[in-house]
C-alpha cells in the first residue's frame, strides 16, 4: 500500500530554500503518524523506531531503506540494532526538513510493510 505521500515525484532543494514550518509540518504529519519529530545538532529532523524479530529482518530492511534511498539520492541515518532499525530523514544542505524528506519517511514505512512478517 503506498500512500499519496510516497507517490510523489521528490523535489531539487538547494542550499538556502527555507525549511517546512510548523504548520506545513503538522498536516503532513498526519500521514505519518508513527514518525517523531527530533532536534539534533539544532536540526529538525524526522525519526521512526521499526521493530523486528531478530538482527537478520533488521539488516533485510536496512537494506531496502538503503536502496531506496540510493534510487531517490537521498539518504538517511540508520542505525540498525538487535529488533529494531532507527532511521532519520533531514536535509543535510539546508539543516532541516525539506518536503522530500517526508515523502521518503512515507517510502520507508511502504518499505517496512512489504518485509516478511511484518504486520504494519
Amino acid at each position: 500500500m503506498t500512500t499519496p505521500l510516497a507517490a510523489e515525484a521528490l523535489t531539487a532543494c538547494r542550499k538556502g530554500m527555507a525549511t517546512l514550518t510548523r504548520s506545513e509540518l503538522g498536516v503532513v504529519l498526519n500521514e505519518l503518524p508513527a514518525w517523531e519529530l527530533v532536534q539534533l545538532h539544532d536540526e529538525t529532523q524526522l525519526q521512526r523506531v521499526y521493530p523486528f524479530r531478530n538482527f537478520t529482518d533488521a539488516l533485510a530492511f536496512t537494506n531496502a531503506v538503503g536502496s531506496i534511498a540510493e534510487a531517490a539520492d537521498h539518504h538517511p541515518a540508520i542505525t540498525v540494532e538487535w529488533g529494531k532499525v532507527s532511521v532519520r530523514w533531514w536535509t543535510h544542505v539546508i539543516a532541516g526538513l525539506h518536503r522530500n524528506d517526508c515523502i521518503m519517511a512515507a517510502r520507508t514505512d511502504a518499505c517496512y510493510r512489504q518485509q516478511p512478517g511484518v504486520s504494519a
